[in-house]
């Protein structure tokens, strides 16, 4: 066997396990951390709701709904932007050349 051929098989083997996937942590998967992301917004929005029929039936502060309507504007604001960029990154996926 040639000394050039056993130092490239080597350094593949070396580089392999580098390349092989990481198994997962035991700990909550992506999936499970969007739905709790996902919860939260839907919890921020009723929450600004509530609080928008309170005010209008006369059973709380101004105050509380204007802390309300700007979590709720925040969390859209962040939703928005998310969405954008997960539709940017889908969009240069499919530029890619295959």
């Amino acid at each position: 066997m040639d000394i050039r051929s056993y130092l490239a098989t080597h350094g593949y083997a070396a580089t392999r396990p580098a390349t092989a996937p990481k198994p997962l942590p035991d700990g909550p998967s992506a999936g499970t951390e969007f739905g709790a992301l996902a919860e939260d917004f839907a919890t921020t929005i009723h929450k600004g709701e509530e609080a928008a029929k309170s005010v209008l039936t006369g059973g709380a502060d101004p105050h509380a709904l204007v802390q309300a309507l700007a979590q709720t504007e925040l969390a859209v604001e962040t939703a928005v932007t998310v969405r954008d960029k997960v539709v940017e990154a889908y969009q240069e996926i499919l530029r890619m050349p295959v």
